[in-house]
């Protein structure tokens, strides 16, 4: 009998986990893997892109984008920063306000273990949890028993990096109690492209450059990556987030340059340069000679008419991409959809017509920007869970 169990050991049930502890609650979190925090120890290269110093609901999708105001407004990155220098962990901040360790992302991890055990919270890896049901109390049949407590909290993830054990148990018991699931979709995923009309994106695997990414109203300036089978790099994963089959994206290769003033000025001073020539000055040469295949003439640029640099300006500016699909899960660094939030109290994380039963993390229909956003929503939704479940 534990007052609460927490099923799922990464980023938001420990949290959840170590913050009821405090409260002097007896907790266990039950993980089927054999080591907790598996998705932390791999994040960020190894040094764990813990979380962000700017943190706003817009960096977040969800079907109600007011949802997470609450829970990060209560847990903000000083407070998380707080925990590292009690622990004296070391860190930095990259581009964009991305905060990492000095060392490594097992520094995170044994933190959160170390918070677990002055709290008493008791850690059992290995067991399989096959069904969780409610009368007075709930009980938790797993591999080791059967188990009851007062509340439990879903944490289990959701269906990104399979290897690391992603199932879908939280979405299961959540529709098993009678809560919604938006369809779950790979995000911040690198995105394919097939079809001989799109031979010239492959033949640039390798390549980089910053670009400005648009997918409806949406755009990220960042860096994009050529692959062997599409696009990936930051702009590219941030995008996939807000793209859906069937969509157009555009790509500016030029981003706060008019190549086609750049271009016409060329030709007013009657260069010899071939179209790719030009073009190599601000691109790099095998996206410019790309670009001129997809149609340009052989001419010099001085022969170019002015309709050809305009042409050639909206491939650069404004180049239309029709992704064939994403490369799936197994790539994706989360997953968008999840327990409609709906269904949850926004302040408490707490199904509104089943109390006791709190869902957090990557399992709610919540996906933040690539760069500490989802482990933020991990520590903030699980302290939130945590702060109620234990009091």
């Amino acid at each position: 009998m534990f007052d609460v169990l927490v099923i799922g050991g990464g980023a938001a049930g420990l949290m959840a986990a170590l913050t009821a502890g405090q409260h002097g609650r007896s907790v266990a979190v039950l993980e089927h893997g054999p080591e907790v925090g598996r998705k932390i120890l791999i994040s960020g290269g190894g040094r764990c892109n813990f979380t962000n110093q700017t943190m706003r609901a817009d960096r977040f999708l969800s079907a109600n984008p007011h949802f997470v105001k609450s829970a990060i407004s209560r847990y903000q990155p000083s407070h998380f920063l707080d925990l590292l220098a009690k622990h004296r962990i070391a860190w930095h901040e990259k581009k964009l306000g991305q905060l990492f360790c000095d060392n490594s992302a097992h520094d995170i991890v044994q933190m959160l273990l170390n918070e677990c055990a002055a709290a008493h919270v008791r850690i059992l890896t290995d067991v399989r949890v096959y069904d969780v049901s409610k009368a007075d109390t709930f009980r938790v049949q797993t591999s080791r028993g059967d188990m009851t407590a007062r509340a439990v909290v879903l944490a289990t993830g959701g269906l990104s990096i399979p290897k690391l054990g992603a199932s879908r148990f939280t979405y299961e018991m959540a529709r098993q109690f009678g809560l919604g699931v938006i369809q779950p979709e790979p995000a911040l995923v690198p995105l394919t492209f097939g079809g001989e009309s799109d031979e010239w994106v492959r033949a640039l695997a390798g390549l980089s450059l910053p670009v400005r990414v648009t997918c409806g109203k949406t755009a990220f300036e960042e860096a994009l990556l050529f692959t062997h089978r599409g696009m990936s790099g930051p702009a590219l994963l941030q995008i996939s987030s807000y793209w859906s089959a069937g969509q157009p994206l555009f790509v500016d290769f030029l981003p706060g340059q008019d190549i086609a003033d750049l271009l016409m000025k060329l030709k007013k001073e009657g260069s010899k340069a071939k179209g790719a020539g030009a073009l190599a000055r601000w691109l790099p040469q095998r996206l410019a000679h790309a670009l001129v295949e997809l149609g340009a003439p052989e001419r010099t640029l001085a022969e170019w008419a002015d309709r050809d640099i305009r042409l050639m300006a909206d491939r650069v500016h404004r180049m239309e991409l029709k992704p064939q699909g994403t490369e799936g899960f197994a790539k994706a660094e989360v997953t968008r959809g999840g327990v409609d939030t709906k269904a949850l109290s926004s302040r408490t994380m707490e199904a509104q017509s089943v109390p006791g039963l709190y869902v957090v993390g990557e399992a709610v229909d919540v996906t933040g920007w690539l760069g500490g956003y989802n482990f933020h929503w991990a520590w903030a939704s699980g302290h939130a869970a945590g702060e109620v479940a234990g009091g």
